[in-house]
């Protein structure tokens, strides 16, 4: 075989460095922020928190940090909705860098699992997302090639990905004028699961042409390889829609076309070390009397054992992944972490939240695998196709920034010092916060909304339960108010479209439970009310207090009313620790003259559907007299649109355009001899 492969000790220095493209300057507590960040990692300590205000730019801070100290860096987010944004605002600052976007590639997700008290085994059942797939591809082959990445992920992140050695060392290195025959190449792309399909050409697939090879990688990327006899001829990218030559290469580096690649001369050792624990572990249940649970784990391993031999697949083949990577029992899986260099940077944003999902994913998978093993559905070593532990993540992360407005206990006691990034850019404090009783208060309540919305304002509140929020909901909208409630069950591009509404003014009151807390902006938002503030828990923690009360401090004037009988220690260190900041930002303003404003930027880009069209808005003013020919051309494009739009994250123009479709689409049926106004106006 003389094809060239990518080994770890071939791999030079990689290029790349990050470049910040912005015109805006670091103001207020940015500055000493970024110093100290750069200081402590600099000094090589390993964590550092920053306690960034809602509002401060802590994003903004991260990425000079990041500019400065020049290491590939890992991103981790609480959630999707979140990481997409950070996505974003990352791509605008580092236009020129390799900005990704890792989380799960499942729309949908129901693991494998058994409930002894009633007997029910659950099938595990999923839906695969192939552009979420496509997007964690462009993650891992950016780490493989470039320094200059940053990594926007979940905490998909610490699940297993296949081991990194076996994906880099499955890359195939091409270059015009290599010796290489067609069937080695042919060969080299299955063995990176690549089928061949000479019918229809989609990632993962290659078609074959006498000596002409084309191949779309994971990446959506389609590249032409033309061989002359054993010599590689010519090398081209391609368009992916139209298959025109967009450019000639030199050179070509061709990546396997899943993360989790089996290695066939492995099989034959796979095979005897999984009858041998089957053995073992069926031995061990009969010898304890549980004779149903022996021969049912005898059974479906038997069956996957000869899928194994005959397909090389078997359904639920990850739970034998120990054997498949190598690895021996107990030890941890490979990881998105492993894909990254040993000088990595990491920042755990929103840390209060990222750090318990981190602590508890591996605690809730090995629950589950327990109940599988004690039962007979699956041999022990599937215990092993696991998260990271926490100790484990933190021993694969050189150095960690937690990055939180409320940091959590674990931060401050793993951390040296906080980095204190209290004073706004814009000059807003942090808003007041009164304490009124329980009797009465939704007379209250309702007097405060109606003052807040004759203002020109919009209002939160936030109850413990859904019930409560649609009773109130129902409640305030008899009584004339324009109200819309939120909770979990609401999809996340619903969500966002909601929240859209609330600031383009379509309803000036929202109500929900736990949904009003991290990562929205809402500058439109002066009143902020906590109904049951003194129901100790969770939801009225002290760090829920502070999150939810910060949802009103983009406006000047900003309130926050906690409906309360009694003051809790959450609520006292709550209001303590907001007050302090308040008063520091206070006396900064006081000091530099600064008179602070409500932010109005993205409330003007949030009403640009009419007047600032964004990708979405194509030209029908051709259509003229011909419009019911061309209608499904211009809703097809729309739809186009509206795709590209969902990939670039950019979920807002995804939910308007969609909204446009809808409208083109209702005017159409209604009134089918004449043409659509909304489609005038696209």
């Amino acid at each position: 075989m003389t094809v060239t492969k990518v080994t770890p000790a071939a791999v030079p220095r990689l290029p790349g460095r990050f470049q910040l493209e912005t015109d805006m300057v670091p103001q207020g507590d940015q500055p000493q922020a970024i110093d100290g960040i750069v200081r402590r990692v600099a000094d090589g300590e390993k964590y550092v928190t920053l306690l960034g205000v809602t509002g401060s730019g802590k994003t903004f801070t991260m990425a000079h940090a990041v500019q400065r100290l020049q290491r590939p860096t890992l991103v981790v987010s609480p959630n999707k909705t979140l990481a997409a944004q950070l996505v974003s605002e990352f791509r605008a600052l580092f236009p020129a860098a390799a900005v990704e976007y890792f989380v799960s590639y499942f729309d949908y997700y129901q693991p494998e699992a058994y409930v002894p008290q009633i007997d029910l085994y659950i099938e595990k059942d999923s839906s695969v997302n192939e552009e979420i797939d496509r997007l964690r591809h462009r993650a891992t082959q950016a780490l493989l090639t470039r320094r200059d990445v940053l990594v926007v992920a979940s905490v998909s992140c610490i699940y297993g990905l296949g081991s990194p050695e076996d994906y880099r060392e499955s890359v195939v290195d091409l270059r015009v004028g290599q010796t290489v025959t067609r069937q080695e190449l042919l060969e080299q792309l299955v063995h990176m699961k690549y089928q061949r399909n000479d019918v229809e050409l989609k990632r993962g697939r290659f078609t074959v042409r006498g000596g002409t090879v084309d191949v779309m990688g994971a990446g959506e990327t389609v590249h032409r390889i033309v061989l002359d006899g054993k010599t590689v001829s010519a090398i081209a990218e391609l368009d992916p829609v139209t298959r025109e030559e967009r450019r000639d290469l030199e050179q070509l580096s061709v990546f396997p076309a899943t993360h989790f690649l089996t290695v066939d001369d492995r099989m034959r050792e796979i095979l005897p070390q999984i009858e041998k624990e089957r053995d073992a572990r069926v031995k061990e249940l009969l010898k304890a009397d549980k004779i149903v649970e022996a021969q049912r784990l005898k059974g479906r391993v038997d069956y996957d054992l000869e899928m194994l031999r005959e397909t090389g697949y078997c359904t639920g083949v990850e739970n034998y992944a120990r054997y498949f990577s190598g690895r021996k029992a107990g030890e941890p899986p490979y990881t998105l972490i492993d894909f990254f260099p040993d000088d990595m940077l990491v920042f755990l944003d929103e840390s209060h939240v990222t750090v318990p999902q981190l602590m508890g994913m591996h605690k809730g998978d090995r629950s589950r695998k327990d109940n599988l093993v004690e039962f007979g559905w699956r041999l022990p070593s599937c215990r092993d196709n696991r998260p990271l532990t926490f100790p484990e993540f933190l021993a694969r992360v050189p150095q960690a920034v937690f990055v939180s407005a409320t940091p959590g206990p674990f931060e401050r006691k793993v951390s040296k010092g906080v980095v204190e990034q209290i004073i706004r850019p814009t000059g807003l404090v942090d808003p007041p916060i009164e304490v009124r009783p329980l009797k009465g208060h939704i007379e209250d309540l309702v007097k405060e909304l109606r003052a807040c919305v004759e203002a020109g304002d919009r209002a939160l509140v936030t109850t413990l339960t859904k019930r409560t929020s649609e009773e109130l909901s129902n409640y305030l909208t008899r009584l004339g108010l324009r109200v819309r409630y939120l909770h979990s069950e609401v999809e996340t591009l619903k969500r966002v479209e909601v929240l859209r509404d609330l600031r383009i003014g379509e309803f000036d009151i929202l109500v929900g439970i736990n949904l009003l807390r991290e990562g929205l902006d809402l500058p439109e938002v002066s009143f902020v009310a906590i109904l049951d503030a003194d129901k100790e828990g969770y939801l009225r923690s002290e760090t829920s207090i502070v999150q939810t009360a910060g949802r009103a401090s983009r406006n000047e004037r900003g309130r926050v009313v906690l409906y309360a009988d009694r003051v809790t220690g959450s609520m006292a260190r709550a209001m303590g620790e907001m007050s302090r900041r308040r008063s520091v930002q206070v006396d900064y303003n006081r000091e530099h003259g600064i008179v602070p404003e409500s932010v109005q930027k993205e409330v003007r880009s949030l009403l640009a559907p009419a007047e600032d069209a964004g990708s979405g808005s194509l030209s029908t003013s051709g259509l003229g007299r011909k419009w019911k020919e061309r209608l499904p051309l211009l809703l097809a494009n729309l739809e186009e649109e509206m795709r590209l739009s969902a990939e670039r994250l950019d979920f807002e123009e995804a939910a308007r355009i969609r909204d446009r479709i809808r409208e083109v689409k209702r005017e159409a049926a209604a009134n089918p001899d004449r043409r659509p106004a909304s489609a005038a106006k696209t």
